[in-house]
């Protein structure tokens, strides 16, 4: 597997990216996640000329996943992590958030944060056994304060979402 920035050829690869890997998500009864459209070329776009997307490769040279994030109060934000079903647990997740954890701590950023759902195997299961840790409302920085509230518009906080944290110091 590689890692590498993303190419704006990429972008429409992602979006197929990101509807397969919610398709897991009906069967724990959450079909809107599921058919939630992917991130717009636009926006995929912005993170790319940022310098903040990053996709990883299977041996063929095949895209099988992607992360889109930005700095975020003194951290970098994980926005979306989505690996491709097929590749699943294979480590390609685990690798891509690696490879951003050591690109924040190089740019002096002092941890991870994402938000996620609480109850869904792969998501703040999979994040703890990565080493992040739940964040407390009261430890919320004013930019998750504000992401976390968005998605409380956009219809997410239906099913429970929390905020984590991991520290790039922390391999």
């Amino acid at each position: 597997m590689t890692v590498r920035a993303a190419v704006s050829a990429d972008l429409p690869l992602l979006q197929d990216i990101e509807r397969a890997a919610g398709e897991p998500f009906r069967i724990f009864g959450m079909p809107e996640i599921a058919d939630d459209e992917p991130p717009a070329l636009d926006l995929l776009e912005r993170f790319l000329k940022a310098g903040h997307a990053w996709v990883a490769e299977d041996a063929a040279g095949r895209l099988v996943a992607y992360l889109i994030g930005e700095p975020l109060d003194g951290a970098f934000h994980i926005e979306q992590v989505s690996v491709h079903p097929d590749a699943a647990h294979q480590g390609v997740g685990r690798t891509l958030i690696a490879y951003a954890a050591e690109r924040a701590r190089r740019q002096g950023l002092t941890g991870l944060t994402l938000t996620t759902f609480s109850e869904v195997p792969w998501n703040a299961p999979y994040y703890r056994r990565l080493g992040f840790r739940v964040l407390a409302e009261s430890d919320l920085t004013p930019g998750l304060r504000r992401i976390h509230a968005a998605e409380a518009d956009h219809g997410l906080h239906r099913w429970p979402r929390v905020c984590m944290y991991k520290a790039t110091d922390t391999g």
